[in-house]
């Protein structure tokens, strides 16, 4: 029998991860009018429906198998997921009649329902699997088909996001605090990804450059080929990406206490002390900081604390915001020495800062980085620096190779790529029938 008090705790944390989920949620529309503004004004509608349908189609692959894939009973030896075909609560059972038996309870959905928790927790596990598949089309703005987007969408959060959420975010801990089992990247390596520096930025960041390499480049690409044709939209997306990221990341403790607190500060901490690094880059290297340098900073260090917010101080945080602010500020011009299209970034701002972030906890994070660890006398520093660099870039070659053999299947079978005469008119009326901005 549950005590009145574990009640209380169950429905603060519960209530706790739906608004986390209703925060993170809003954080795809934010990515539609982030990336929205960015792009040609030919293009807007094509770029936010992109995530609209990522909304649309994730959340009922979710439901339908995708949270059986992502959190079933994980191989204690292996961290292999050994029963994600077996349909989980949010499929059993099938029938109105036993709706009482999935929320628990009785009739009148008494507070003490036992899987109250349970079904919170499904729903803010979804909105992660929604906004990742959203960040990867910032990578082919301009130039992608929107059903060949959707196909790729749906097979590729199938084979790569749900079993890399499995490896991250699936886990047992035991009354200590200690993992007991689960996925291999934080059971058998003992990474740290709090909130998915690696299971969503760097995995939807390598994504997103199979894209670009797949789709080639947009017809004139070069360096300031298109300036963002709507400035102030960008920066409400940016606006609702950080006001959404304090539940992805302090929603993550799944509860109300001191880890969500500490994820909190360091939410606000980090992306601030991002911007002015970007910016000082942005003056130093073209001679005036803009406004989509300082959303685009602010992002950086929003995807660089992800997977640390629950490992540092706040003025650690702040120093790894300045230091990917200026690094995400100069990676975003690798695209143009490289030579592929990365549109909107994704690959300079996600996978470099999730990267940055990520390995940034094995040097600085509290207790187990190199620095403390060296204090106290570790015979082995470097070890989570090193289960860190496994656990980032373990997933950003599975992802990078699964995403470009998926796009370059669709690609040479029903085509991903629009026709080049359909990219120089405009995505919006080709593919769409609709202009984003119809005035008289």
């Amino acid at each position: 029998m549950l005590h009145l008090a574990d009640v209380a705790s169950t429905f603060d944390n519960s209530l706790w991860l739906m608004v986390g989920a209703a925060l993170v949620l809003l954080m795809t529309p934010g990515v539609a009018f982030f990336y929205g503004g960015m792009v040609k004004a030919k293009s807007v509608i094509s770029m936010m429906m992109m995530s609209f349908g990522a909304i649309a189609l994730v959340a009922v692959l979710w439901v339908l198998y995708g949270y059986s894939m992502s959190f079933g009973v994980a191989d204690p030896k292996t961290g292999l997921i050994t029963n994600w075909l077996i349909p989980h609560v949010l499929l059993n059972p099938f029938t109105q009649a036993g709706l009482i038996d999935l929320i628990g309870g009785d009739k009148t959905g008494a507070m003490s329902n036992p899987n109250l928790y349970g079904l919170a927790f499904a729903g803010f596990q979804a909105t992660f699997a929604i906004i990742t598949v959203a960040l990867i089309s910032g990578a082919i703005a301009d130039r992608a088909k929107f059903g060949a987007w959707m196909l790729f969408a749906g097979i590729w959060v199938t084979v790569v996001y749900f079993p890399v959420a499995s490896w991250v975010f699936n886990f047992t801990t035991n009354a200590k605090g200690a993992v007991v089992d689960g996925g291999w990247s934080v059971f058998l390596l003992g990474v740290n990804d709090f909130a998915g520096g690696t299971a969503v930025h760097i995995n939807a960041g390598a994504a997103g450059l199979a894209l670009a390499l797949v789709l080639g480049k947009r017809v004139g690409f070069k360096k300031g080929m298109n300036a963002p044709h709507n400035v102030p939209l960008t920066l409400l997306g940016a606006a609702l990406l950080w006001f959404g990221w304090f539940g992805f990341n302090a929603g993550s403790a799944a509860a109300v206490n001191g880890t969500s607190a500490i994820a909190w500060i360091n939410t606000l901490a980090a992306p601030a002390a991002a911007t002015l690094g970007w910016l000082v880059v942005e003056k130093i290297k073209d001679g005036k900081p803009t406004s989509i340098g300082a959303a685009s900073g602010a992002v950086a260090g929003l995807v660089a604390i992800t997977p640390a917010c629950n490992i540092l101080t706040p003025f650690w945080g702040i120093v790894l915001g300045l230091i990917t602010g200026a690094i995400c500020a100069i990676a975003i011009e690798l695209k143009f020495k490289l030579g592929f299209d990365d549109s909107l970034d994704v690959v300079g701002i996600h996978l470099v800062g999730g990267i940055v972030g990520t390995l940034y906890i094995g040097i600085f994070g509290s207790g187990i980085g190199l620095i403390d660890r060296i204090a106290n006398g570790d015979p082995t520093p470097g070890t989570q620096l090193g289960a860190q660099a496994v656990g980032a870039f373990g997933v950003a070659i599975y992802s990078f190779v699964m995403a470009y053999i998926i796009g370059f299947i669709i690609e040479k079978t029903m085509g991903f790529r629009i026709k080049t005469e359909d990219e120089v008119a405009g995505v919006d009326t080709v593919v769409h029938g609709e202009e984003s901005y119809a005035l008289v």
